[in-house]
């Protein structure tokens, strides 16, 4: 009798002898197969960028979050190793795809990345793999697009193979939730999928949440980072309707936010960043157009945060207007933080590089300080600023300019220091006030 794929996977789950595979040793990657480590399987991590495979053979990090030690003690157990030959997909039990899934210049989703890793798997497929993909993306995606392409060589979708959607929790730089502490959503088409999905993140997560298919979990995630959109945006709205009015929109927040029910605290900002919430609400309306549903609520909050580099560049302007009494042309410019959020590396979809241009377009001499960011990397949409490095620090840097624009509010930085040397800051992250000092040379935007 021929064994069953589904229970020959389970067992192996079961007992730790399944290997498992990575693809993308990036920020989502990485901490997964270190934390899939830790649960005491095999793991392979496969990354089409031979630098990454090299330097986590040497134990070495790349992201700033993730100690080396992790790396070298993930390497110390004899059962990590990573690879570009995805030839090695067919050595594997369970492949967790953790591969980006951009818009295109049109504001559509990209998912090249996607297709062509399922086809990269799709060659050495054999039963009794369990193929999950965590990339973001619209409803529909694991069962129209990942689906076909693994059935093409004979194999069938939850009887030889097997395949789940559990989307990416990962919150870079957060102290308090990693991967192992963050409940995971699983969605699969068939039960044995979804056991063998559950049964292998439960190993080394926490809770586990099953849900129905693959399309409720793919819904999940949008559903998460659009909610964060949407109340983004109301707040950044809020910020200009009070700021006429002589209201303090941060000092309205923090009164807010001590009601113990109904209310959630967002924050205003200079735009967003990131991989999850500039990108993940265009997936869902590009989708949502296919079935004839509007989705005006979530094109507004985009509108809304997507116009919030343009308002800090004039709210620079009309600063520098009046405190300085000259215009951008030729001012010295140095922008505070360069990554999308605070305490990382990430430089993802971040709103400093866009505020770096247009402050060049308007004739700005600029340049920037961050201490996660030595240098700017090459983006799609910002060639022009590839290469920038960050100034170096010195207790009177603010000195040499003529205003300084705070965008990430990274912690450990002297603001105190800086705002002392500094003719005008322009803070749009209200992180002076929060380090607790304040001047009449501070303006909030």
């Amino acid at each position: 009798m021929t064994a069953n794929p589904g229970q020959i996977l389970l067992n192996r789950l079961e007992d730790r002898s399944a290997r498992v595979g990575v693809i993308g040793m990036g920020y989502v990657g990485l901490p997964l197969a270190l934390a899939v480590v830790d649960a005491g399987y095999s793991v392979t991590g496969f990354d089409v960028d031979a630098k990454k495979p090299e330097a986590l053979a040497a134990g070495r990090s790349y992201f700033k979050h993730i100690d080396s030690a992790k790396i070298a003690a993930a390497n110390a157990t004899g059962r990590f190793d990573a690879t570009t030959d995805f030839a090695r997909l067919a050595e594997v039990d369970v492949i967790a795809i953790c591969v980006p899934t951009p818009l295109d210049r049109h504001f559509e989703p990209d998912l090249s990345f996607v297709e062509q890793t399922t086809e990269t798997i799709a060659r050495t497929l054999r039963p009794g793999q369990l193929v999950i993909l965590e990339s973001t993306t619209y409803p529909g995606t694991t069962d129209e697009v990942l689906k076909p392409i693994l059935e093409r060589g004979g194999l069938t979708c939850g009887e030889d193979f097997f395949l789940a959607f559990s989307p990416e929790r990962e919150d870079p730089g957060n102290p308090d939730f990693g991967t192992t502490s963050i409940p995971k959503v699983v969605g699969a088409d068939d039960d044995t999928a979804r056991a063998a999905a559950a049964a292998f993140y439960g190993a080394f997560i926490g809770k586990v949440v099953p849900v129905s298919n693959t399309r409720a979990a793919e819904a999940t995630k949008l559903t998460e980072n659009i909610f964060r959109s949407v109340n983004i945006a109301l707040v950044n709205e809020l910020k200009l309707i009070y700021e006429p009015m002589g209201v303090d929109v941060w000092e309205v927040i923090e009164a807010a936010k001590t009601k113990p029910f109904g209310f959630m605290p967002f924050y205003p900002g200079p735009g967003l960043g990131g991989h999850c919430i500039p990108i993940d609400p265009f997936y869902l309306t590009w989708k949502a157009r296919e079935y004839a549903v509007p989705t005006r609520f979530i094109e507004l909050a985009g509108e809304i945060n997507s116009s919030m580099p343009g308002r800090v560049i004039e709210k620079l302007a009309l600063a520098v207007d009046q405190r300085l009494q000259k215009g951008l042309n030729g001012t010295r410019v140095l922008v505070l933080g360069a990554a999308y959020k605070k305490n990382v590396d990430d430089m993802r979809e971040s709103p400093a590089l866009e505020i770096m241009e247009l402050l060049q377009d308007r004739g700005a001499q600029v340049s920037y300080f961050d201490p996660f960011v030595p240098e700017i990397p090459k983006t799609r949409e910002h060639p022009s600023l590839t290469g920038m490095a960050s100034v170096a620090w010195k207790d009177d840097l603010a000195a040499d300019y003529d205003a300084l624009l705070l965008v990430t509010d990274h912690d450990g930085v002297d603001y105190r220091a800086l705002l002392q040397h500094a003719a005008l800051v322009v803070d749009t992250r209200n992180a002076f006030r929060r380090a607790g000092v304040d001047g009449d040379n501070l303006v909030l935007a």
